[in-house]
């Protein structure tokens, strides 16, 4: 396995568990949109961010401490977790139309 690897779980990561909050957050999402898959990104000390995109295209996101903990409640709210952003789930997601005023909003900031 390689260095930085973090699909071998120790005996101290695997006693942490992923907070009643998040899981039911993330079974919401995917209630509310006929299903979803997430990826989930490692970053830093913050720990991880878990991007949800649903089958409707709509996409959310949700903030765990970490990548082990991230993974945990993807499974318990029952939510795919893809390895990598993959052409077809990012042709899936359909920005918001808020969104794509805030990215205008920053490039005519420059």
């Amino acid at each position: 396995m390689a260095d930085g690897s973090d699909s071998t779980l120790t005996a101290e990561q695997t006693a942490e568990q992923a907070p009643n909050g998040l899981v039911s957050g993330i079974k919401s999402f995917a209630a509310g949109h006929g299903g979803a898959k997430a990826v989930i990104e490692y970053v830093g000390k913050r720990g991880a961010r878990i991007v949800l995109v649903g089958e409707d295209g709509t996409w959310a996101d949700q903030f765990a401490d970490d990548t082990v903990v991230a993974r945990q409640a993807c499974a318990k709210a029952g939510v795919t977790v893809e390895n990598a952003w993959e052409r077809e789930l990012m042709d899936q997601m359909r920005p918001s139309n808020d969104l794509w005023r805030s990215m205008a909003r920053r490039t005519m900031a420059r």
